[in-house]
Parts: structure tokens; sequence; C-alpha cells
């Protein structure tokens, strides 16, 4: 068997400095909230006076103003101020909260209130009854965060990750809107994961109760004091300046997400593509029926791998779907093997071909004795991944599983 020649991630090593960099820079930067009613009266006239200052003022002073609601915050609108101050324009704005039109008015820019949706004027609002926009190849009705990541989300990218405009931008604006920000505007819209009515049809019940949980129900968390003392000796500007602080931390934490979610999908799941691509075109060195993939480092391979089974013509005699993956434990030469089962559908926990049973739970050299092949490490109780300390080890398990 030829050496692994394990492929360059340029791209990777390339983005990782500067993307810890701007991350440490995001997450320590705590933001300004303007409370509508702490502040000073008359607070038209002052917000007013502040939107009409020269821009180069007004930017060094504090940026232009972002106005949202007050009252009972969503996710949406927490994700939508948290994106804005990603980007140069809006690092250092305040935010006013409120209700108040007139406030609104001074605003540079408004997100989840106001019943208007101009991006001229920079209003990103959903609630008015003919709101029916989309993100492009989508069908869920966008909430404020989706529309501030459709205007915005490649400008923000950029910002974040120094990645330039082209094809690598396009591919990640599109990936981050399906993998993360459309689940904000299905949950501030109503959409459920699942049509109801086809589960209840299904019979299908739950296994445990999970109430719900996702990153949605964490922000409404927020929007409860952590200690239920009596309110009623409280200033409405205190009540409300409390709100303003737990929604600073709810779009934090929203906001934080997001970094993690974008920094890895640069850094890990875009050098991966050209990666995967490679070891699927050269998949049948190891099996002649392609059912075995070998990766020349630990990486996020399953989205690439499933996307290039649909689109890749299938040879005759060739099989259509991989059963099992390879990769090294670290970069060290000398690394142990994994040998990891493909699920049937990306996330899901059901195997196209489990480990064999006799394997499922079994170590060392008791692994060793009944696979048959030595330098056996573990196989998973569930079947789904195990390990060798060699290559060549776990490839001989990975063939003796494709025909067990």
């Amino acid at each position: 068997m030829s050496a692994l020649v394990r492929p360059r991630t340029t791209l990777t090593r390339a983005l990782q400095p500067a993307l810890r960099t701007r991350t440490r820079a995001r997450l320590t930067t705590a933001p300004q909230i303007l409370s509508s009613r702490a502040l000073p009266r008359p607070i038209t006239s002052q917000l007013r006076s502040m939107a009409t200052e020269s821009p180069a003022k007004k930017q060094k002073m504090d940026g232009p103003l972002i106005g949202t609601h007050s009252g009972h915050f969503h996710a949406d609108e927490a994700l939508a101020v948290s994106m804005l101050r990603l980007l140069p324009t809006y690092a250092n704005s305040p935010l006013v909260r409120t209700r108040d039109p007139e406030i609104l008015k001074t605003c540079h820019t408004v997100v989840d209130v106001g019943a208007a949706y101009d991006e001229n004027t920079r209003h990103f609002d959903h609630h008015q009854r003919e709101f029916t926009t989309v993100f492009p190849g989508h069908s869920t009705k966008l909430s404020s965060a989706g529309l501030v990541y459709m205007h915005f989300g490649k400008d923000i990218i950029s910002a974040v990750t120094g990645l330039p405009r082209g094809a690598d931008l396009d591919i990640l604006y599109e990936k981050i809107y399906t993998d993360f920000i459309e689940a904000f505007d299905a949950n501030d819209n109503g959409v459920n994961v699942f049509d109801p009515k086809a589960v209840e049809t299904a019979g299908l019940a739950k296994k445990f109760e999970d109430r719900g949980f996702s990153i949605a129900s964490v922000v409404n968390r927020y929007n409860y004091a952590t200690s239920k003392g009596d309110d009623g000796g409280k200033s409405k500007d205190q009540l409300q300046q409390e709100e303003d602080a737990r929604f600073a931390k709810a779009s934090a934490f929203v906001g934080e997400q997001f970094i993690i979610e974008l920094t890895d999908r640069a850094s890990a799941w875009l050098p991966a593509r050209n990666n995967v691509k490679l070891a699927y075109e050269g998949r049948l060195q190891y099996d002649p029926q392609g059912r075995i993939l070998v990766l020349s480092d630990g990486m996020p391979w399953a989205d690439h791998l499933y996307t290039l089974e649909k689109e890749s013509p299938i040879p005759e005699g060739v099989a259509p779907q991989v059963l099992f993956v390879l990769f090294p434990e670290t970069k060290e030469p000398d690394s142990k093997w994994r040998i990891r089962a493909v699920s049937k559908e990306n996330g899901g926990f059901q195997n196209r071909k489990d480990l064999p049973d006799p394997w499922k739970g079994v170590r060392d050299e008791q692994l060793s004795e009944v696979s048959g092949v030595p330098g056996g490490v573990f196989v998973h109780a569930a079947g789904f991944i195990g390990g060798n300390k060699t290559f060549d080890g776990a490839l001989a398990m990975a063939k003796k599983a494709c025909d067990f």
C-alpha cells in the first residue's frame, strides 16, 4: 500500500490566526444600550441631534444608532443586533430599545420593529401583513435575523474571517444561512421543523422531554430575572435598565454562537471540501466497490460526502454509497486510526451499515481475536465507530465490515 500523503490545508492555517484575533475582539466587546426610559429629556431632540451629526464625528463618538423594540425579546433581534455589530460600521454602535416611533425615526438602522422593510432606509422588520420575503432558494419567511443576514451577511463573513468576495464566500454565505440562520427565521415565524399533522398521522411520539431546547429557547430564558424579588419598589427606568441588560446578555450569547458557527465553517468545513473530494475520487484504490473513504486528517467530512454522492456519476460495479470512513486520530506519523460508519442521513443515528455485532463493545486483544485483525483498539457498543493501532489494521477492519 502506498503511503498516504496528507493534503495541505492552506486556507485553514492562513485563516486561523486572523479568526482567533477577530473572535477574541468580538467576544470581549460589551455593547452599549441606551434605554429610551433612562435617557435624559428631551429624548427625541437629543437623539435627533445625534442622528444629524456629521458621519465622521458620529462614528468617532459612538457609531450609528441601532434601534429595536423594548419588552419581551426573541432570538431573531438578539442575533440581528449582534451580527450588525460585527461590521466595522456598527462596531461601536449604541442600541436603543423602544416602541416610540419618534425615537425610532432618529435611529440609523432599525430591526424587528416599525412595520417596515426598506433596505434604502435600513428598516428591517418582518411583522407587517404584506411581508413575504425569503432567502434566495429557500421557502422560510425571513425574520429580522434573516433580513440582516441577507443584506449584510457577505460583509459580515468577510469582516470576521477575512475571506475576500468570491466563490468560497458565496458557498459559506449559503451554508451559514441553511445551517444556522434559517432556524431563527422559522422559530420566530412559528414554523415547525416537522409538519405536526404528518407527525400525528405517523403516530410518532417523543422518547423523552427536551422542552424544545434550542438556541431560541435559551435566548427566551434571558427575558426573566434570575432573582424573583419584589419589583414593586423599582422605577420604570430601573426595570427597563434591567430588561436591557438581559437583552445585552442574550445578544452576546447568540452572537457568540454565530461566531463559533462561522469560524468553524470557514476554518474547517470549507477547506475540507477539496480534501473530501480528492478522497472520494481515490476511494477505489482501497475497495473496488468504493465503499471505504480514507481521509488523511480528521475533518468535517459528512456534508461534503453526501453532496458528492448526490452529484457524482457512479461507475458500473461501484456502490452508490460509502459505508465507512477512515481517518487518523492525530497528525502524528504513528497515530492510531478510526473507522466511522456513515449515517443513513446527515446527523442521524442510524448507519448505512454498523460495524459487525460480534465486535460491538469489545476492546484490545479480545477485539483483535474476534475480528481476526491485529492491533484492535475498540469498537463502540453502538457499532458506529471503532479503532485500530495502524492504518492497515483499520483498513482491514473496514473491508471485513463491508462484507460481514
